[in-house]
C-alpha cells in the first residue's frame, strides 16, 4: 500500500487524506491503510513496538501490533487494563507523551513494566459517541527526549482512523485487525 517510508509531512498527509476519504462511508482498504501508516508512525518515530489495544472487561487487549522489543506481545493477547500506562493516561493520571518514561514512572507511581520503557505515547481512540475504545499506543526502550508535541498530534490523527474503522464496521465480525 505505501512503498516508501513516511516523512513527518507524508505521514500527515496519508492521515489526513484517510480521514477525509473515509468520513463518507466504509473504506474496504482501511485496514491495510492503517496498518501502513501505524507501521510508518512506528517507524518515523524510531519506536520499537506500536499498538491498538482495546478496553474489554477489564482488560488490555491487543488488536494490532508492529514492531518487536523484549516485551513479546502479539495480536489476541490481553493483559489486566488496571496495570498499564494506557489506563492512566486515559484517565488523566498520566501525559500521553512521555520522553523518559522512567522518570514520570518514577514521579507518577505508575505500574511497573516487564521491561524498563524509554519513550511512550498513547492516546485514546474516543467514538463518536464519547466512548473509549481503547487506545493508540507505541513505545521505545530507550528515552527520546527530541519527541514533541507534533509526534503526538500524528498518533491522535492514528487514533481517530481506529475510530473510524470500529465505527464503519460491525466491528465484531472482523476482530482481530489485519496484520500484515
Amino acid at each position: 500500500m505505501y512503498d516508501r517510508p513516511f516523512t513527518a509531512h507524508s505521514l500527515e498527509v496519508a492521515i489526513s487524506e484517510l480521514l477525509a476519504a473515509t468520513s463518507d462511508g466504509y473504506d474496504p482498504d482501511l485496514d491495510a491503510r492503517i496498518t501502513g501508516v501505524l507501521k510508518g508512525l512506528r517507524e518515523q518515530l524510531d519506536m520499537d513496538v506500536v499498538f491498538v489495544s482495546e478496553f474489554q472487561d477489564g482488560e488490555r487487549v491487543f488488536r494490532f501490533v508492529d514492531g518487536e522489543s523484549a516485551i513479546a506481545v502479539k495480536v489476541g493477547d490481553s493483559a489486566p487494563l488496571e496495570q498499564s500506562y494506557c489506563q492512566r493516561i486515559v484517565e488523566g493520571r498520566a501525559p500521553e507523551l512521555m520522553t523518559n518514561a522512567a522518570a514520570v514512572a518514577a514521579e507518577l507511581a505508575l505500574p511497573p513494566t516487564p521491561v524498563p520503557i524509554g519513550v511512550h505515547l498513547s492516546t485514546p481512540v474516543v467514538l463518536s459517541d464519547g466512548r473509549i475504545f481503547g487506545t493508540v499506543c507505541c513505545f521505545s526502550l530507550q528515552p527520546n527526549p527530541a519527541l514533541r508535541s507534533e509526534d503526538l498530534s500524528r498518533l491522535k490523527g492514528c487514533a481517530r482512523l481506529v475510530a473510524r474503522k470500529v465505527e464503519a464496521q460491525d466491528f465484531l465480525d472482523t476482530l482481530p485487525f489485519e496484520n500484515d
